[in-house]
């Protein structure tokens, strides 16, 4: 057995949280599969052998959506076993009636076992037959009935990951507002109301990486008010998001052009979260260019 390949089959009843649990796993850096057909279990080991680390772990949900083709699950994982190549683990989800029932009229899905008159009761009933044998040969099993989507997740990565650590990371963009404002920013600071190095004739070409224009927008007093009511509330958020289950979060910064002020900004509140904090911090400046004439 390969111990760096890591292959998760995530089943269960439907309505029970299969979804919610593939993307904690793709959050944590799994290639993820939604609905493969069991047949395809074996081609899929043999893919993971020969793959580069792209394919070192791989996450799975397989379900009674594939109906007919989801009776091969057994079997396939006999075979998988067989090999000894990859061991793969199996997670079960399972809910009571009533959280299934409340579930799917919440969001207001089919079930797929509810066709041709088949209530949503007597569905559910079928696929538990269905299943009871993956149930019996999980790993773990799993009762969503009362777990929020963030609980289920924190049990996932409890049970699963190396570290305790939730995945997260930080984007810190700068842009400038002439330019349009970024579509994919969760928090958004406009710093337009700091004195401008545009209009200092000698700092007019350069950008806040340049370390002159950099102590230009950090000296003045509303500067450092403004970043430290800044860094206080994000110091507050951040933990309160990674408890949310938020894998990412896009703080941009923006001013006129995207070349002074954001720019500057931006660099000192990426460096200092990356001190802050154990996750990845990345740093972008959409906007600022190396040469030219800005109106920052």
């Amino acid at each position: 057995m390969d111990s760096n390949k890591k292959l998760v089959i995530i089943t269960g009843l439907s309505g029970a949280g299969k979804s919610a649990a593939l993307q904690s796993f793709e959050d944590s850096g799994y290639f993820c599969i939604d609905n493969l057909p069991p047949v395809l279990l074996s081609k899929l080991v043999e893919i993971m052998i020969d793959a580069p680390k792209t394919m070192q772990k791989v996450a799975l949900a397989i379900d009674t959506r594939g109906m007919e083709l989801f009776k091969a699950l057994i079997g396939e994982l006999d075979n998988i076993m067989a090999k000894g190549e990859v061991y793969p683990y199996l997670i079960f989800l399972d809910a009571t009636d009533d959280a299934l029932v409340s579930r799917f009229k919440e969001t207001r899905r089919a079930h797929p076992l509810a066709t041709n008159g088949v209530t949503l009761l007597n569905a559910i009933k079928e696929e538990r037959e269905l299943l009871t044998e993956a149930k019996i040969r999980a790993n773990k099993v799993i009762d969503t009935s009362n777990l929020k989507a963030k609980e289920l997740r924190h049990t996932l990565l409890d049970l699963m990951l190396e570290s305790k650590q939730k995945p997260f990371h930080v984007q810190v963009l700068s842009f400038g507002f002439k330019h349009g404002i970024p579509i994919d920013a969760d928090l958004m600071f406009d710093v337009r109301f700091l004195p401008n190095p545009y209009y200092e004739i000698e700092l007019r070409p350069y950008t806040g990486l340049n370390d002159n224009v950099y102590q230009y927008v950090m000296n003045w007093q509303d500067t450092e008010v403004f970043y430290k009511k800044l860094i206080e509330m994000l110091k507050f958020m951040l933990p309160k998001y990674i408890d949310e289950g938020k894998s990412q979060l896009t703080i941009a910064i923006g001013c006129t052009g995207g070349q002074h002020r954001s720019v500057a900004i931006s660099r000192r509140l990426g460096e200092e979260l990356q001190d802050l904090y154990e996750f990845e911090v990345y740093t972008n400046h959409r906007d600022a260019k190396i040469e030219g004439k800005f109106d920052g």
